[in-house]
């Protein structure tokens, strides 16, 4: 038997709670060739969001061809264009012989080279002399909309981890490119999202930047404690096991409802638990949860400035005002202008998130850990 609950991964539907609303908004878009721009903090699933709409919207309407790019390991302009040609060539042709048709078709300026695997069945693989490629790209930015319309059907780019385009030599000059051929597409579109919230919201909402108003633009909220309820008490009951409705609210409560740390705590609970779900284990489980990440959040804290941690401290205090006189004295924060300062750098290091006007943790068991374990020693 599989354990009940999937975490770190493109998830599967069964393994999948609710927004139903967000599967709805991204066919809808998809259907009417409008881009869409996927914003949430990491770890919220996106990319299994932007799988199952897509995935479902495929295999009802089999003109629509999705191309999955994940740009996690791409540090440079001339890897994209590689990796961008290769799969939207894949996506657009499923056989070898009309995988070449199309390269050696599409191509006029560029001459690609094409390998295979030692399967020739396996898809293949393209690369530019990157010269030529640095003359003009539109060749290779261009295609989705040329298979596009020379197939009659509609290929949907997914672009995964958008913001490590900041790592290329000149990212605002390759946006202007993406951007400058990717408005004129009609029949191909676009899905762009990725884990770091606060660079995908200044490259998406910003005036100033090239894919400002680039198509509609979709903020995640959290999965509400209702719906995370019903899921953890259908999951241990498919498992053979039980948990009332109060204790399986109170597992996804204690990680503040955050979709990738329910189901690993939820996953902790079930093993710990024979047939029925206790408090007891609940809180047995919530240490081991604890005592696996502790030497990284020790890690964590040792790259942290004393003003930095003490701003954590704060925060996890409930400190409403965190600017104000007071909690500036209490905390020995400086001044209103380093607390400022303080905030840009933690949510640089991805261990704030501003939510609206609200500053919050993005990893709820760091919060814990700190409460917990390190401000009640200290």
């Amino acid at each position: 038997m599989g354990l009940p609950f999937k975490f770190g991964k493109v998830i599967e539907k069964q393994f999948f709670v609710n927004r139903q609303f967000e599967i709805d908004f991204i066919k809808q878009n998809i259907l009417s060739q409008i881009n869409i721009t996927l914003i949430s903090p990491r770890r919220w699933g996106k990319s299994s969001l932007v799988h199952i709409a897509t995935n479902e919207l495929s295999k009802t309407n089999k003109s629509i061809k999705i191309c999955y790019i994940d740009l996690f390991n791409i540090r440079t302009e001339e890897e994209f264009y590689k990796i961008f040609a290769t799969n939207v060539i894949n996506a657009g042709a499923s056989k070898w012989e009309e995988q070449i048709k199309l390269s050696k078709l599409l191509f006029k300026k560029l001459i690609p080279k094409l390998s295979f695997g030692v399967d020739p069945s396996t898809n293949l693989s393209l690369s530019f002399d990157w010269d030529e490629v640095k003359k003009d790209p539109s060749e290779i930015l261009n295609l989705p909309e040329l298979i596009s319309k020379k197939k009659k059907i509609q290929i949907v780019i997914c672009l995964d981890e958008f913001q490590n385009i900041s790592h290329f030599k000149y990212p605002l000059a390759f946006q202007k490119k993406l951007r400058a051929n990717w408005q004129y597409h009609q029949k191909a579109s676009y899905i762009i999202y990725g884990s770091k919230q606060h660079m995908m919201t200044q490259l998406f909402e910003s005036k100033s930047m090239p894919f400002y108003k680039f198509g509609e633009v979709l903020f995640l909220s959290k999965i509400t404690n209702d719906h995370w309820k019903k899921y953890i008490v259908r999951r241990f009951k498919t498992n053979q096991k039980r948990i009332s409705s109060q204790l399986a609210s109170e597992v996804a409560n204690l990680v503040e409802n955050h979709s990738y740390f329910v189901q690993q705590f939820a996953n902790m609970v079930w093993l710990n638990t024979t047939s029925v779900c206790t408090e007891e284990i609940i809180e047995k489980s919530m240490d081991q949860l604890l005592n696996q990440y502790e030497i990284l959040f020790i890690k964590e804290l040792d790259y942290l400035s004393n003003t930095q941690v003490n701003f954590l401290k704060a925060l996890c205090n409930n400190e409403q005002q965190l600017s104000g006189k007071n909690t500036i004295s209490k905390y020995k924060l400086g001044t209103s202008g380093n607390v400022n300062k303080i905030k840009k750098a933690l949510i640089d290091k991805e261990i704030i998130d501003r939510q609206g006007k609200n500053i919050t943790f993005q990893d709820p068991l760091f919060k814990l850990w700190l409460n917990k374990r390190y401000i009640m020693n200290n």
